[in-house]
């Protein structure tokens, strides 16, 4: 098996993940997951403060599918009140270990352990797909003040970059057509229809290291469930081949953040 062949064979035991386990798979790799994702550069929450018509500052933000804390950590120091939902106890330790002082529920979208009407802002960082959209779509709803705001991004690979673009198709390649690790920007088919949406993209880059890069890729859900076989070969010719691209070890990852932030329409006062 190569990277530019045939597909991968996983072991045995993951032969059909299913959306919750491949979910849940990021638990067991906390700590590289903390150690490698991307973050999100200000531009980003300057969009979101613009798109749902109010101030980070103050607002009661409830950040679902944390995960590690990326998000949550910017969120606060934007000066966000974030609570920060997360239901695989690894993620949650790591979090905590992180953030000691950002409170951390066990839960998910599809059933947010929160009061009705009590939140101005939502936020799934690279999480909303995750979810059952009907179920996260209802929840939002029931948590959210009137007025209050859903806001849904993902870092996605630039792919208008030459070599983003190649290492993009030797991972379809490697996975299957629908299958990257580079992320996948919204499909208005997936946004809640009883929200009014607005959009935006934020592209940035960051400079990391070989090794980073690659611990980056090895923390998507399609290589967490393949298993160790598969993603040691994919990523040991990946290195081979970035090595001879990036001669001093320095990667520039180029990215676009698509964001849409839904409104929850306001009451009106006859």
């Amino acid at each position: 098996m190569t990277a530019s062949g045939s597909a991968p064979v996983p072991d045995s035991h993951q032969l059909a993940p299913t959306p919750a386990s491949r979910a849940l798979s990021f638990d067991r790799a906390a700590t590289q997951y903390a150690a490698a994702r991307p973050g999100y550069p200000p531009a980003l929450f300057d969009a979101v403060e613009e798109l749902a018509g109010r101030p980070l500052r103050g607002a009661r933000t409830v950040d679902v599918g944390a995960g590690t804390g990326i998000s949550t950590r910017l969120l606060h120091d934007r000066g966000a009140l974030v609570v920060a939902v997360e239901p695989g106890p690894g993620m949650v330790a790591e979090l905590h270990r992180a953030l000691p002082y950002v409170p951390v529920v066990r839960g998910d979208g599809n059933r947010l352990p929160l009061a009705t009407a009590s939140t101005d802002l939502i936020t799934y960082a690279q999480s909303w797909h995750w979810t059952d959209r009907s179920r996260a779509t209802a929840e939002a709803l029931r948590v959210l003040r009137p007025g209050g705001a859903l806001a849904l991004w993902w870092n996605v690979s630039d792919h208008s970059v030459p070599w983003i673009a190649e290492q993009d198709a030797r991972l379809r390649r490697f996975f299957g057509a629908d299958e990257s690790a580079h992320g996948s920007p919204v499909r208005n088919r997936d946004l809640p229809t009883d929200l009014d949406f607005r959009h935006r993209t934020v592209p940035w880059t960051r400079r990391v290291s070989l090794d980073t890069h690659l611990a980056n890729l090895a923390s998507h859900s399609a290589f967490l469930v393949l298993g160790e076989e598969g993603t040691h070969r994919f990523l040991t010719e990946e290195r081979d081949r970035l090595a001879e691209l990036f001669p001093d070890g320095t990667v520039e990852e180029s990215y676009v953040v698509d964001l849409s932030v839904g409104l929850r329409p306001a009451p009106v006062r006859g």
